[in-house]
């Protein structure tokens, strides 16, 4: 077995496609072209040749399919594992965005339910204070009416 050197390891292309009854249409693709020249970029996204470079293929029971292409050196199991997997569980960035648009999402619901009983809580102190201020005048009227009679 050949030891594998990480450096030399390139993912140019990853495309994502349906196959149709007579011909796959192209849904979306990406592309890492930086290792070749500026103006050299576009004719090689438009004629990549597979002869220096590896096609690695899969088409799911749907006829979804995904294609990447890789040099030699990227391992095939890396390439199928990524086409095979659900795009969130492929790329730990976007797993981990996920997560935080999760938390986002629970923490707003939160925040607004806190705010929600933060106004019930001042309706209920508002209420509380009226219902005191209610007893005073009450206490006040009890004691002038009560203050005219006299027990014996």
């Amino acid at each position: 077995m050949r030891a594998v050197s990480r450096s030399t390891m390139k993912l140019y292309s990853l495309s994502v496609l349906h196959k149709g009854s007579t011909k796959a249409n192209l849904l979306k693709a990406a592309y890492d072209l930086s290792s070749f020249s500026f103006f050299q970029r576009s004719s090689v996204q438009e004629f990549m040749t597979f002869t220096k470079y590896l096609c690695h293929v899969y088409v799911r029971n749907d006829n979804l399919g995904g294609v990447v292409i890789a040099d030699s050196e990227y391992p095939s199991r890396v390439c199928f594992t990524l086409l095979d997997k659900n795009p969130r569980e492929a790329d730990a960035m976007t797993k981990v965005q996920a997560e935080l648009d999760e938390t986002k999402i629970i923490l707003h619901n939160t925040m607004e339910s806190l705010l929600e009983r933060g106004e019930k809580l001042d309706d209920l102190v508002q209420k509380s204070e009226h219902l005191g201020n209610q007893s005073k005048a009450f206490y006040k009227t009890a004691r002038k009416q009560n203050s005219c009679c006299e027990i014996m």
